[in-house]
């Protein structure tokens, strides 16, 4: 049997297309007819949302220009959502959180094994975008750890400097958008791309990386 395929994706939590992309690869895998596992990194989009997060309404406005532009931006998400088997419930959306100790939570995961944390991730993006649930809070996080049996101390020095490490890493080596996906070191993706393209980008570098 074939070795799983490690794929190492840098995302962030409230990310759309990084729950979009971790779709696609999972339809990827069956293309290929391959397990893949996905290494979760953490690159946080908006660093200076407050700890206690903002109204997703006042933070679209300030970015996109219009409440309207921003609705038309969440129909072409949750259009591609649908493809990939998601059902986004911006209607249900009240609040966009601060990520950074969602990324905590997800580097205490890793301890564990790279498919857990994979599990708490799909749980992080369901409960925000699925049910609107607040992945900022602690105690939302915290029930989310019990709920994985995952002990996070988000206030653990070490977890918290590896995120932020982590995130410094990303940005230096160039990443500037998310999904970003490599295998063993070498780009797969720079965005969500589609499953035919994730599942032929991995053939070709898993062929070379294992002939």
């Amino acid at each position: 049997m074939s070795r799983p395929l490690t794929v190492d994706v840098t995302s962030d939590i409230v990310c759309p297309w990084c729950f979009i992309g971790k779709r696609r690869l999972e339809q990827a895998a069956t293309i290929l007819g391959r397990e893949v596992e996905i290494r979760w990194h953490p690159f946080e989009l908006n660093p200076g949302i407050p700890q206690e997060g903002i109204s997703r309404r006042e933070y679209r406005v300030a970015k996109f220009g219009s409440w309207e532009y921003s609705r038309q931006l969440d129909a072409r998400v949750a259009e591609n959502g649908r493809t990939a088997g998601i059902e986004f419930r911006h209607d249900l959306m009240q609040r966009t959180p601060n990520s950074f100790r969602g990324h905590v939570l997800l580097a205490a995961a890793l301890e564990r094994s790279v498919g857990l944390q994979n599990e708490v991730a799909e749980r992080l993006f369901t409960g925000y975008f699925c049910k609107s649930e607040d992945v900022g809070d602690l105690a939302v996080l915290a029930s989310i750890a019990r709920e994985f049996g995952v002990e996070a101390d988000f206030d653990d020095p070490a977890l918290m400097d590896r995120v932020r490490q982590e995130e410094i890493e990303a940005r230096n080596n160039g990443v500037t958008g998310v999904p970003f996906m490599e295998y063993q070191g070498q780009v797969v993706s720079e965005g969500a791309a589609p499953p035919e393209t994730l599942a032929a980008a991995l053939r070709y570098r898993a062929q070379n990386g294992e002939a």
